[in-house]
C-alpha cells in the first residue's frame, strides 16, 4: 500500500476506534461510579493509580521496541529483527518482575503512612493493590507484541482488540448492578481478566503473523549487546514516562493526603476523560511514527522533520475539534453523564484537557528526537519539570493554595515544556524554527481560536436543554472550515480533494 494511503487508512481506523471506545469508556465510568459510590470509586482510582504510576516502564519499553524495530526494518534482516524482539521481550519480563516485587515490598508503607482510606475498606483496598500489581506484569508482557504490530503498521488489529476491550468493559460495568458481594473487588477481578485476554490476543496474532515474534525466550537468543543498547535507550524513555506518571499519579496522592478520597473521584473522572481523548492523538502518532523512524533509518532527515511537522499540526488540529467544544460545555456534559458530579470535576476536566491540547503543538518533535536517538538532554529538559510539579503543589497546599491554583500551574507548565522542544530540535536536528512556527503552530492557533469563538457564542447566546449538541455541531463545523483554510497547505488540500473524489465515486 502507498505510504500516504497507509497513514490515512490507519489514522481513519484508529480515529473510528477512538470515538467508539471513548463513548463506551465514558459510559462505563458512569455505571461504575454509580455502582461503587464516590468513596469506593475514589479508593479504586488512588490504588490503581499507585500501581499505574510504575506502568510508565511498560510504555517506555514499548516505545523503545517499536523504535528499534521500525528503524531496522529497512535492512530486511529477519535474524536481526528477531534478536531485537526476543531481547526486548526478555527486558520486559525482567522489568515487570522487578516492579511487581517493588510494589509488594512497598505495600505496608503505602497503607500505613501515605494513603488516606477509610479503615473499614483497607482490607479490600489491599486486595485491589495486589491484583493491580500482577495486572501490571501482564500489561508489561503485552507491550512488545503491541510494539511489533505498530512497527509493521498493523493498526487495524490493535483497533479491533481495543474496541472489543471497551465493549467487554461496558458489559462488566453493567453487570456490577447485579452483584451482591463486594462490587469493588469484583470489578478489579473483571479488569484483570480482560487484561489477560488482551495479552493472549496480541501474542497469538504476532506469533502467527510475524516471523521475528516469539513467546519462548531461549538462552541462545539473548545477546548482551542488544540488551545494553535497548536498555540504554529505554532508560531515558523510562525516565521521561516516569516523570509523566509521577506527575499524574503523584498528584492523586497529594490530593488524597490533603483532601481525602472524594477529590480523587473528581480527579479520576478527569483522567478517564483524558485517557479517552488521548486515543485521538495516539491514532496519528501510531500511524505516522513507523514511517518517521524509517525515514531517519534511511538517512532522510528532511523527510523525518517534515513528518514531525505534520504530526504536530494534525494531532493538534484534530484534538481541537473535540477538546474545545468539550471544555465549553463541560458542566452540562458532566451533569448528563454522571448521576452525581463530585466537586472540582469540571475544573479538573477543563484544565487537564487544555494542558493536553497545548502539549500537542510540538508533539511531533518528541517523535523526531526519538528517531535521531539523542534523547538524554531532551528528556531532562522536557520531562523533569513535570516530575517537579508534585512537590511544588504539596508546598502550595501546605501553605494554603487552592486546587484551582495548582491546576493553573499545571497548564502553564505544559505550555512551557511544549515550547522548549523547538529550540532543542533546532540545535540537535537542524529544525527551521521560523518554518516550524509558520507551518505547525500558527495554523492550529488560528483554527483553535475560531472554534473557541464559535463555542463561546453558543454558550453565551443559547439557553435550552441539550444545547451542547448545537455547540458541538457548530464548533466542529467551524473547525473543519478553519482547518481547510488555515491548517492544510495547497498540496494537502489537493490530496484531500482527490481522496474525496475517489471516495464519492465508489
Amino acid at each position: 500500500m502507498n505510504p500516504a494511503k497507509r497513514i490515512i487508512v490507519n489514522t481513519s481506523v484508529q480515529y473510528a476506534k477512538a470515538i467508539i471506545t471513548m463513548a463506551l469508556t465514558l459510559y462505563s465510568t458512569r455505571l461504575v461510579l454509580d455502582a461503587l459510590s464516590v468513596s469506593d470509586y475514589g479508593i479504586y482510582m488512588v490504588i490503581a493509580g499507585v500501581v499505574a504510576m510504575l506502568g510508565f516502564i511498560t510504555n517506555a519499553l514499548a516505545i523503545t521496541t517499536q523504535r528499534y524495530l521500525s528503524y531496522n526494518q529497512a535492512q530486511g534482516d529477519i535474524v536481526h529483527l528477531k534478536k531485537i524482539f526476543v531481547n526486548s521481550l526478555f527486558i520486559h519480563l525482567v522489568f515487570g518482575l522487578i516492579v511487581v516485587a517493588a510494589l509488594l515490598a512497598l505495600q505496608g508503607i503505602l497503607f500505613d503512612r501515605v494513603l488516606n482510606i477509610d479503615p473499614l475498606r483497607i482490607p479490600t483496598a489491599q486486595k485491589i493493590y495486589v491484583i493491580s500489581a500482577f495486572m501490571l506484569l501482564v500489561t508489561v508482557l503485552s507491550s512488545p507484541y503491541k510494539a511489533l504490530l505498530i512497527a509493521h503498521e498493523n493498526i487495524v488489529y490493535i483497533a479491533v482488540v481495543e474496541t472489543v476491550d471497551a465493549i467487554v468493559k461496558l458489559g462488566m460495568a453493567i453487570s456490577l448492578a447485579y452483584i451482591s458481594f463486594d462490587k469493588l473487588l469484583a470489578y478489579q477481578w473483571m479488569i484483570a481478566t480482560i487484561v489477560t485476554l488482551n495479552l493472549l490476543a496480541f501474542s497469538a496474532y504476532s506469533l502467527f503473523k510475524f516471523p521475528e515474534s516469539a513467546v519462548v525466550i531461549r538462552f541462545r537468543d539473548l545477546d548482551s549487546s542488544y540488551i545494553k543498547k535497548i536498555t540504554a535507550f529505554a532508560g531515558w524513555t523510562t525516565y521521561g514516562m516516569g516523570c509523566v506518571a509521577g506527575r499524574v499519579q503523584g498528584t492523586a496522592l497529594v490530593l488524597n493526603h490533603f483532601w481525602g478520597t472524594a477529590i480523587n473521584a473528581a480527579y479520576g473522572i478527569s483522567n478517564q476523560i483524558f485517557s479517552a481523548i488521548s486515543f485521538l492523538v495516539g491514532s496519528i502518532l501510531n500511524a505516522m511514527n513507523p514511517q518517521l523512524m524509517q525515514a531517519e533509518g534511511h538517512g532522510d532527515r528532511q523527510k523525518m522533520l517534515e513528518m514531525a511537522v505534520k504530526q504536530s499540526k494534525f494531532t493538534t488540529a484534530i484534538l481541537a475539534l473535540v477538546v474545545i467544544p468539550l471544555v465549553a460545555e463541560m458542566p452540562t456534559i458532566l451533569d448528563l453523564w454522571l448521576k452525581e458530579v463530585p466537586e472540582h470535576t469540571v475544573m479538573f476536566c477543563r484544565m487537564i484537557l487544555l494542558a493536553f491540547l497545548a502539549d500537542q503543538i510540538t508533539v511531533g518533535l518528541g517523535s523526531a528526537c526519538q528517531a535521531i536517538g539523542q534523547i538524554r538532554t531532551f528528556t531532562l529538559l522536557t520531562f523533569t519539570p513535570k516530575l517537579l510539579y508534585m512537590p511544588v503543589i504539596w508546598l502550595m497546599f501546605r501553605y494554603g493554595s487552592s486546587v484551582y491554583d495548582a491546576m493553573v500551574l499545571y497548564v502553564l507548565l505544559e505550555v512551557a515544556v511544549a515550547l522548549v522542544r523547538i529550540p532543542y530540535m533546532h540545535y540537535k536536528a537542524g529544525l527551521n524554527v521560523g518554518a516550524y512556527c509558520r507551518r505547525a503552530i500558527v495554523p492550529v492557533v488560528l483554527q483553535s481560536a475560531v472554534i473557541a469563538a464559535v463555542c463561546w457564542l453558543c454558550v453565551k447566546g443559547l439557553h435550552f436543554h441539550f444545547r451542547f449538541f448545537i455547540t458541538a455541531a457548530c464548533g466542529v463545523a467551524a473547525g473543519l472550515l478553519s482547518t481547510w483554510q488555515f491548517v492544510l497547505n495547497d498540496e494537502e488540500r489537493a490530496f484531500s480533494k482527490e481522496a474525496l473524489r475517489k471516495l464519492t465515486k465508489r
